[in-house]
């Protein structure tokens, strides 16, 4: 089996539908088909079964796609490896970040690369449903949270940067003529919510009761773990959402206006790692960021 109809499998098998999958590895719908229906001869059995509605995996089609995900992930570390090593590039540190801005923190991943020219450094944007399981799971090796963070088995390491509160919410709503919000009044308003948060982290972020016991509401939103859906439904009106301030230079748009909470404590993020994969990689990142400070937004 080729590797790329090996991806084509796996991101059918995720996906369960033709279109987004084509749409996804940027090929088209017949070019999946076709690999698809060559595995199934090759093996003697469906993968899948499809009607104009629904595809789903077989039987054996789970099976395949239990037994190729980790041989698959394997073959693709192999080959950055050896991509990074003609580079001259001994290993790599991956680091997924919760701050918008990743330019205002550029002066960081400068002195880590200007120290460590051999370590390449792979920075990536981290989607709120499952920040914790990437580092579980080992799919990234460092991640910039805010705090607190109390996961078992994880390591908090040096303050990266703080931040103040901002609102954001459509530019009719009646709350954008205001100078500020009081917290008080995020009760009357929808909010949306990732699935999947710890209870003591998202209330760290956005309390679930106001300071006079009124009860912030909550959405389960589709948008929740995409910033571009999530902001496109505060323009639209459907939520009002709760942001570091730094967002409001990320997102300069006539739709939206960005009203400070003066009520709301500063946001800070650290670096966190899982404390069993700490390394000389991940002690250099942490060395860099104390040495230059905090960064303030």
């Amino acid at each position: 089996m080729e590797l790329r109809d090996i991806e084509i499998f796996l991101v059918l098998a995720e996906e369960l539908h033709f279109g987004r999958t084509a749409q996804r590895l940027h090929v088209s719908q017949a070019r999946v088909s076709q690999a698809i229906k060559k595995q199934e001869r090759r093996i003697g059995a469906e993968l899948f079964t499809r009607t104009s509605r629904i595809v789903r995996l077989t039987e054996v089609g789970r099976q395949l796609r239990d037994d190729l995900q980790p041989v698959y992930a394997g073959l693709r570390e192999s080959l950055e490896r050896a991509r990074l090593a003609a580079r001259g590039i001994t290993a790599q540190l991956r680091v997924s970040m919760m701050p918008f801005n990743l330019a205002d923190l550029h002066p960081y991943w400068k002195a880590f690369r200007a120290r460590y020219p051999s370590w390449g450094l792979q920075i990536r944007p981290v989607a709120f449903t499952d920040v914790f399981g990437q580092l579980r799971n080992g799919a990234m090796d460092v991640a910039v949270l805010w705090l607190p963070v109390e996961e078992p088995g994880f390591t908090v390491g040096p303050l990266f940067c703080t931040d103040s509160r901002i609102l954001a919410v459509a530019a009719d709503h009646r709350l954008a003529v205001r100078d500020a919000v009081p917290l008080e009044l995020l009760a009357d308003f929808p909010h949306a919510t990732a699935l999947g948060m710890p209870d003591y982290w998202e209330d760290s972020y956005l309390p679930f009761y106001t300071p006079r016991g009124r009860k912030i509401e909550r959405i389960t939103s589709a948008a929740s773990d995409n910033a571009d859906q999530l902001i496109s439904h505060v323009g639209m009106g459907d939520i009002i959402h709760t942001f570091p301030g730094h967002v409001a230079q990320y997102w300069g748009m006539s739709n939206i206006r960005f009203v400070p909470l003066p009520d709301m404590p500063t946001i800070n993020f650290a670096l966190v790692w899982r404390t069993e994969a700490e390394n000389d990689l991940i002690r250099a990142l942490a060395d860099t960021v104390r040495d230059l400070g905090v960064f303030r937004f």
